[in-house]
């Protein structure tokens, strides 16, 4: 059973990253991963992919959960819960996610959906 990806997609970097990892997961995990979706879409349209969606990855940049919290807002609990800083990923204001900060998450993200 593939994943559906709900990434925070916040204006941090980590939040970007969050988005910009889902979609290279979407790309590059050979089937494992179904969908990418933002935590930002509007509610109805969040819902109905988690209604649909076989397993759910919420992957969140911090600490602060917002991915996590909007998909439980709908009455849903995730799989697997990923957050980037707890993956040695800094939160540092506005600044673009370098791209072996990508590969790091994508790979943790990998690892847990293999285990």
């Amino acid at each position: 059973m593939a994943f559906t990806i709900v990434a925070c997609s916040g204006l941090s970097n980590t939040g970007k990253l969050t988005a910009q990892t889902g979609a290279m997961l979407l790309r590059s995990s050979c089937g494992a991963v179904e969908t990418c979706v933002a935590a930002t879409r509007p509610t109805a349209s969040l819902e109905v992919a988690v209604r649909h969606a076989d397993r759910i990855l919420v992957l969140d940049g911090c600490g602060d959960c917002c991915g996590r919290k909007k998909v439980q807002a709908l009455g849903v609990e995730p799989d697997l819960h990923l957050v980037a800083t707890d993956c040695g990923i800094a939160k540092n204001g506005m600044a673009e996610p370098r791209f072996d900060e990508i590969e790091r998450l994508s790979a943790a993200v990998m690892e847990a959906i293999r285990s």
